[in-house]
């Protein structure tokens, strides 16, 4: 599909009809109880009139989210052509949510998911609710950097050997660090083995309108992909797309190419495929029947904009965080990677997009400098880990922000660093599977002291946010190594969430009893 323009995408259905219901004398004896905020005075002052008055309930000449009919319905399907989909849905429950409505698609309770074990946690939490049981695939960390990389195919070739009945191989493309796998190699091995490929795009939504990034899930041939809008495609936060089967030109030539070439008929020689109907009813079984039309209206309205100009808009990103690396990287001291680190095995491919900023050098921890930005220069990165912070660029930057950051970044190295560190405990540790997620989290548990529980079973999930990968998921041995870094990510100052104690005096983990 041509990436720098799609038919009819000038088009904004559930814009357009909000904009004509909103020039209507239309007296609501509706929800919300706000009335278009007449009865909320203090909030309509603080959010604007006009929010107010587009902040409606479903109605027949907005149609509804749970079974579109009109406006919503062509709306989708605008999205749908602008990702190469066959289908698209819209999302107003973060991209947390058409996560989570993958999984539950593919897997029931006792299923197997192929994943890499730096999923976001709500992969982890969608197992925990359907009983999937994840077939983990490491993907090892880089030495330096101490991030977590991309899944090897013959790692994934490896558990699909071990595993022959897992249902899918779930994917990152790309990663919080812009780091991806071979997609279109992953695609068609576990699609050779009757497997679905469902593919978490939460930080690619750009991949689908720049041939200067890596391939996007759909262009890949995935059966599945959550796609989250608002983090770099300029929608409301809370708003995403789910994609359903590939509708990629190329994508559905090597179908048929394939079918041709074996002699056979090509219904026999299909890849595993996916009905929108049932996806449906699997969204409609957890997302809110009340929609926001803030938030669909927004999806509509920035898919429309990068359909049009997206290859323009993100092209003019990847200049901007060319320039930044550029700069940050003659300061000295600091590093921001790049496509240097590619090397077509666990390194496929590298979102040119992604600032990431390794900080070891200057004798920095990633949340130390990500502290001092934001404390000491009001610039606010996306995160800070151990090693490496994090600058999301996307449509809405501009080059006189980088170079205040670059300007920051200097005078800190200058005022605040230190000897180089050269050891850190590593953000990726590979974890010790004992129970599924769900049998974990349902069974009888208990608190205990923090540093007594080496060796015990985890009931609870334990992450630092951002990026909300687990360093510990429910049915995982608790080991020193997780507990050392927990301890290190305290003393830096990291956000650890998940917890039920969050001073993590105590940890929460299955009573023991025989057979583990």
């Amino acid at each position: 599909m041509d990436k720098d323009f799609r038919k009819n995408q000038d088009r904004a259905p559930i814009a357009e009809a909000l904009e004509a219901y909103s020039s209507e004398r239309v007296v609501p004896f509706d929800v919300p109880g706000h009335k278009h905020g007449r009865g909320n005075p203090e909030l309509t002052e603080f959010l604007g009139e006009r929010t107010m008055t587009l902040d409606v309930n479903s109605m027949k000449p907005l149609d509804n989210l749970c079974h579109p009919v009109s406006v919503i319905k062509d709306a989708e399907e605008l999205a749908a052509e602008a990702f190469g989909a066959k289908a698209a849905f819209f999302m107003v429950g973060g991209t947390t949510s058409a996560v989570q409505a993958m999984v539950f698609t593919v897997a029931a309770r006792g299923d197997k998911i192929i994943v890499p074990r730096n999923v976001h946690r709500s992969v982890i939490n969608a197992m925990v609710l359907c009983g999937a049981i994840p077939v983990y695939v490491d993907p090892g960390a880089h030495e330096e950097l101490g991030i977590a990389l991309g899944m090897q195919l013959v790692d994934i070739e490896a558990a699909i050997r071990d595993n022959p009945d897992a249902k899918a191989v779930f994917v990152n493309n790309p990663t919080y660090y812009g780091i991806c796998s071979d997609l279109r190699g992953i695609v068609k091995l576990a699609h050779t083995h009757g497997m679905l490929v469902v593919v978490d795009e939460a930080h690619g939504t750009h991949l689908s309108f720049s041939d200067r990034l890596p391939v996007s899930a759909m262009e890949a041939g995935a059966d599945m992909a959550s796609v989250s809008m608002h983090k770099s495609g300029g929608s409301l936060t809370q708003s995403a797309f789910l994609l359903v089967g590939s509708a990629h030109p190329l994508c559905e030539a090597e179908s048929d190419s394939d079918a041709k070439s074996t002699g056979n008929d090509p219904e026999e020689n299909r890849e595993p495929s996916i009905d929108p109907a049932y996806v449906r009813q699997i969204i409609n079984l957890t997302q809110t029947t009340s929609g926001s039309y803030l938030f669909l209206s927004s999806l509509d309205l920035s898919r429309k904009r990068l359909a049009l100009h997206g290859k323009e808009l993100f092209d003019k990103v990847i200049d901007m965080a060319e320039y930044a690396r550029e700069e940050i990287n003659s300061i000295g001291g600091y590093y921001a990677i790049g496509s240097e680190l590619v090397n077509g095995n666990e390194i496929f491919d590298f979102d040119k997009t992604k600032l990431v900023i390794h900080t070891l050098p200057v004798g920095l921890a990633g949340i130390e400098v990500y502290d001092l930005l934001r404390d000491e220069y009001d610039i606010q990165m996306e995160f800070g880990d151990f090693g490496n912070c994090l600058a999301y660029l996307s449509v809405g930057d501009r080059v006189r922000e980088v170079e205040r950051l670059v300007g920051a970044l200097s005078e800190i190295r200058r005022h605040f660093g230190k000897d180089p560190i050269v050891s850190l405990p590593n953000s990726y540790i590979a974890p010790v599977v004992v129970l599924s997620p769900q049998e974990a989290f349902y069974a009888d548990a208990e608190h205990i002291p923090f540093e007594k529980a080496i060796g015990r079973i985890a009931a609870e999930s334990i992450m630092c946010y951002p990026p909300g990968i687990p360093a510990l998921a429910p049915g995982e041995k608790i080991t020193e190594e997780v507990l050392e870094y927990l301890r290190y990510a305290q003393e830096k100052g990291c956000q650890i969430t998940g917890a039920e104690d969050a001073s993590l005096k105590t940890l929460k983990v299955v009573k023991e009893r025989t057979g583990y």
